[in-house]
């Protein structure tokens, strides 16, 4: 079933909607939910709350592009759930790892007034970063720092070597940090 007829059944509160998802993206949605938690009952409950958060969402937003509108929910719903039971240790190591490797060029937020303002705005921005970079810079970016792959999974997925991965990684670290201090981010 292709995306906008499950959209059109989450709109019109058909509860097909639900079992149409799980089949198309259920696997996508469990990979992301794995990834975050490296635990099977934790992982197949945050998939199970994506559709729950998908089925409230739906309306009044409809989402141009359904997967990466789960992949969303999927990935906050994780991180809410890890998050939820100081459960950091539990990441497998890549969830840690990946902010850490974060850290050192985007804001710590502790200083914010409007902290969910800001945050967009620091989305945006990333965004517009990311659309300037090369395609192989844009896919190791996001798959290391959004869906939480490991690098040993990039280089495989990607065909690179995992040295590549990680120069790869380091450099565009080292853009965003400078993008980021020229827009007075940091």
């Amino acid at each position: 079933m292709d995306d906008e007829t499950i959209v059109n059944l989450y709109w019109s509160r058909c509860e097909d909607a639900i079992k149409q998802t799980q089949i198309k993206y259920g696997n996508y949605c469990y990979a992301i939910a794995y990834r975050i938690l490296r635990n099977r009952e934790d992982s197949e409950e945050s998939v199970n709350d994506t559709y729950l958060g998908a089925w409230n969402s739906m309306p009044p937003h409809r989402p141009q592009m359904l997967s990466i509108f789960l992949g969303k929910i999927t990935r906050r719903v994780s991180l809410g759930r890890l998050r939820g039971k100081n459960a950091l240790c539990r990441g497998g190591g890549e969830v840690p790892l990946a902010l850490e490797e974060l850290e050192e060029c985007l804001p710590d937020g502790k200083n914010t007034t409007d902290s969910h303002l800001e945050a967009k705005e620091l989305a945006e921005i990333i965004d517009d970063f990311l659309s300037v970079q090369s395609e192989d810079a844009r896919i190791i970016f996001v798959k290391r720092y959004w869906l939480f792959e490991s690098v040993g999974d990039i280089a495989e997925s990607t065909g690179f070597s995992e040295s590549k991965v990680k120069t790869e990684l380091c450099r565009t670290r080292k853009r965003l940090k400078r993008h980021l201090e020229g827009k007075g981010i940091l």
